[in-house]
């Protein structure tokens, strides 16, 4: 973090939005705003805020993941596969009779979870 450039007071950002704007989408950095001496808001452009909240999202998907293995809420990779396929083998079963409309397959996966 460049102090001079990422740091900026309000009154800056007041009469320098434009150039702002423009230095947060060129450099991807963020600039933290500040009143009185004290951070107050942190500027950012789209892109990077997008990332990070996917980065974060993720983190928190992986967060849960540890804290089922941790209580036991899994299944076997065989397990998984398994069900799968003979999902998969009664949709073809059912398309072969001319009674899948598709539903089917949706209604088994919305209500068996796949760990």
């Amino acid at each position: 973090m460049n102090l001079s450039r990422d740091i900026k007071s309000m009154a800056y950002l007041k009469s320098n939005t434009s150039d702002l704007l423009k230095q947060i989408n060129e450099t991807r950095q963020p600039v933290i705003i500040t009143q009185n001496g004290e951070p107050r808001a942190v500027l950012q452009d789209p892109e990077s805020y997008e990332n990070m909240r996917n980065a974060i999202s993720l983190l928190k998907l992986l967060s849960k993941g540890e804290e089922d293995i941790k209580n036991g809420k899994f299944k076997s990779q065989e397990d998984v596969f398994a069900k799968i396929e003979s999902i998969l083998d009664e949709k073809e079963i059912l398309h072969r009779m001319g009674k899948d409309d598709g539903k089917k397959l949706v209604g088994i996966l919305n209500n068996e979870c796949i760990y």
